[in-house]
């Protein structure tokens, strides 16, 4: 596959497997990093990419393991805790602050679920991909990934009501 072919094939998924890697990792300079580790590794194994089905699917595997490798690995208590800034220019300032606080709240929440609901949601939720995509990204059956989105979603709306119910805490 040549350079052209393979742009064309893999640059309109960079941003997901960003965002995978940015909410696994947090840091947007990890994020970053894993990103371009995964379009090297995708580059060099590019006379290999026609035989997957779906390049993307493969790809946000190779995003999740790369990530959660780093997490375990030693250089994981070197990670820097970043989080980019939500910016709007046509909103009221009151109305960024408010968004801002809602999705650090999200996030943070998130963070705190167990990897796999972790994942789930940020695929199903974030990144819209389809219940049999997922199966194929995680090794999972359909019916177990609607459980853990089904409990990720409860978790996450419990601490948000919990959060707006009872104050800052």
């Amino acid at each position: 596959m040549k350079q052209v072919e393979f742009l064309n094939v893999v640059m309109p998924f960079k941003d997901k497997l960003f965002r995978l890697a940015k909410r696994l990792l947090i840091s947007t300079e990890e994020a970053e990093d894993a990103t371009q580790e995964i379009l090297l590794k995708l580059w060099t194994k590019n006379s290999a990419i026609e035989e997957y089905k779906n390049v993307e699917a493969f790809a946000m595997t190779m995003t999740k393991n790369f990530c959660l490798d780093r997490l375990k690995s030693k250089q994981a208590g070197n990670l820097k805790l970043v989080h980019s800034n939500y910016k709007d220019d046509n909103t009221s300032l009151q109305k960024q602050v408010e968004a801002k606080d809602s999705i650090s709240w999200v996030e943070k929440i998130m963070e705190e679920l167990p990897e796999q609901q972790k994942l789930v949601l940020q695929l199903r939720d974030v990144e819209e991909y389809d219940y049999d995509e997922i199966a194929k990204m995680l090794d999972m059956q359909p019916t177990a990934i609607r459980v853990a989105l089904s409990r990720a979603r409860k978790t996450v709306r419990e601490k948000l009501v919990e959060k707006h119910s009872y104050g800052i805490g």
